[in-house]
């Protein structure tokens, strides 16, 4: 249980290695940051859990994918302005006993998620 990310490049069709990633918690006071890292060769956190079951708390959480740095590094020619810089996912966690995992699947034109198994 806990919760997870995993980015997959859709443009190159592999795993998101070296993109940076923040996870905060949201709510009405502003957003909190809880977590920072860089993904790994399998486009997840190399600590694996985000938040480990006795850590995901019933309420509201945002990542924030830094896509526009990642595809520069991949050598990418974007516009100025680019046309995604960063990606924020903002999701609650009703059911905090359960897993949540949060898939990117990204190009520097479009993005995709759904909550995953």
């Amino acid at each position: 249980m806990g919760l997870s990310t995993h980015v997959l490049d859709t443009m190159h069709g592999r795993p998101a290695a070296g993109m940076a990633v923040a996870l905060y918690a949201t709510g009405p006071d502003g957003a909190r940051c809880l977590k920072q890292f860089v993904l790994n060769q399998d486009g997840r956190n190399p600590d694996g859990l985000l938040l480990s079951a006795a850590e995901l708390q019933r309420g509201s959480y945002r990542l924030v994918f830094d896509v526009a740095a990642y595809f520069k590094t991949c050598g990418v020619a974007l516009p100025e302005p680019n046309f995604l810089n960063q990606v924020s996912l903002d999701f609650g966690v009703a059911a905090p006993e359960q897993h949540y995992h949060v898939p990117l699947l990204v190009s520097p034109w479009s993005y995709s998620t759904y909550r995953g198994s």
